[in-house]
């Protein structure tokens, strides 16, 4: 049974959804009031005046984690059958450290205005002016932190429409906890736009986003894209095998980042594969697909895509965390099969979220974009992120290993333990769903149930 997240008091935790998310239908979900949840005091956010009108956030949120955070574009191969991946990983600080711009090329801009249905004409270049100067609170292509045993990998998987740097947010503040997260862009025409190097003098060829054929039925389409999108997941995962067994990788983008310090960096017995939406989804195939992945996040999850058989077969739990906006009671319902098989598969649904709260955009947008792509809830992004990716660190925390012991990944996070069932609210009994949700700081009392077993986070 899915569980409801407060961010704050509601007495009715819903009412009907309206709001699209982008180009991925729109849903409502019955539910039940939920409890009031209280996060550890937010950053607040820059603003300032936008050229385009309205108040405009300036900044991405840096990850609040122990290690600070490089990232570096890495390329393999010549072909569409290659990958294309933004690498997010704990660095050594540096001095005057250069970020990198959110946008990296202005074709992505007009990626954007094809997949929002506008002119490319006039919406490339507002869409290049508003938010086309933003850039990452990460040191590019900054030193890798060395770690004698190796970080625990994260494979992200992109939504429709999207492409590597759009979800910059969440791998930067995962990696600040000492994860390294390659954030895919997928070549299966699902992402805005993307491209690859042609061997003759690196010639790039771009392959633009493609909407559903005229006459063909949307599921066939899209589940062939995500059948080639958990293949990719795949690939990637094959990409670090290579560079931990010693091989010499070719990066076709001949960045100053060596590949070669990945090489005893990388823990590959403790891998986990992430997505948003198409993404999601994606996540949960990849499972199927590959034994090594030991489990998956989904953030609001587009379960559409995935035929029945399939939903036997994954073997190994899952955590979706769902936006209030945007899943159907079919949608929650096929997430539901996936989690009567497997005990340890959670659903939770943060109220006052919608789709694009789990993407970049909610911090960097003013009236202009929100206009285009729907991006604002009623819950504030900072507090939706925190809830976000502590959900899933403690998730990944709980699955990817129990000999951290406090070490890298989990310092200053604090552990996970299961809670008697009598530790309820004002000493009630837990309901037989609740999850128990208590930050480090404050591990005293329940905070608020998120789903089931009964779980606490105690200081690391």
């Amino acid at each position: 049974m899915p569980v409801h997240l407060l961010a704050r008091c509601r007495g009715d935790a819903w009412g009907p959804g309206n709001r699209r998310g982008v180009g991925e239908g729109r849903g409502t979900e019955s539910g039940s009031p939920g409890w009031e949840m209280d996060a550890d005091p937010m950053p607040p956010p820059r603003f300032g005046r936008g050229s385009m009108g309205g108040t405009q956030s300036l900044a991405l949120p840096p990850g609040k984690g122990p290690h600070q955070v490089g990232c570096a574009d890495v390329m393999v191969g010549h072909t569409r059958q290659g990958l294309f991946l933004r690498l997010f990983y704990p660095c050594l600080p540096r001095t005057g450290a250069e970020r990198p711009l959110w946008i990296p090329r202005y074709e992505y801009c007009r990626g954007l205005a094809d997949f929002t249905h506008r002119s490319r004409r006039w919406c490339a270049p507002l869409f290049s002016i508003a938010i086309g100067s933003c850039r990452v609170p990460v040191s590019w292509n900054g030193p890798f932190k060395p770690c004698s045993s190796g970080y625990p990998l994260i494979i992200f998987s992109h939504g429709l429409g999207a492409f590597r740097t759009l979800y910059s947010s969440v791998c930067s503040e995962v990696a600040s906890w000492g994860f390294v997260v390659a954030a895919l862009e997928h070549r299966d025409r699902s992402a805005s736009a993307t491209y690859f190097c042609k061997a003759e003098a690196g010639r790039e060829e771009w392959i633009p986003y493609q909407r559903v054929p005229q006459g063909q039925k949307e599921f066939y389409f899209r589940n062939k894209q995500v059948h080639q999108r958990a293949e990719e997941c795949v690939r990637a995962l094959r990409l670090f095998e290579d560079i931990s067994s010693g091989k010499s990788v070719l990066n076709v983008l001949h960045q100053d980042f060596d590949l070669s310090v990945l090489k005893d960096g990388v823990d590959l017995t403790k891998v986990a594969v992430m997505g948003h939406s198409f993404g999601g989804v994606t996540a949960v195939l990849a499972l199927v697909k590959e034994p090594s992945f030991r489990c998956a996040v989904a953030l609001d999850a587009w379960m559409f895509p995935l035929e029945n058989t399939l939903y036997p077969e994954v073997p190994k739990p899952v955590l979706f965390i769902n936006t209030e906006k945007f899943q159907t009671p079919e949608s929650v319902a096929k997430m539901k099969r996936l989690s009567s098989r497997n005990s340890q598969t959670k659903i939770i649904t943060i109220l006052g979220s919608v789709h694009q709260s789990q993407t970049d955009f909610t911090f960097l947008t003013g009236k202009l974009v929100n206009r285009f792509f729907g991006v604002r809830g009623t819950l504030d992004p900072y507090k939706g992120l925190d809830i976000t990716s502590r959900a899933a660190l403690a998730f990944l925390q709980r699955h990817l290993s129990t000999a951290w012991g406090g070490g890298h990944a989990g310092r200053g996070l604090g552990r996970a333990r299961e809670l008697p069932r009598s530790q309820g609210a004002a000493g009630r009994p837990l309901p037989p769903w609740a999850w128990v949700w208590c930050f480090p700081s404050r591990c005293t009392k329940q905070r608020g149930p998120v789903a089931a077993p009964p779980l606490c986070l105690e200081p690391g």
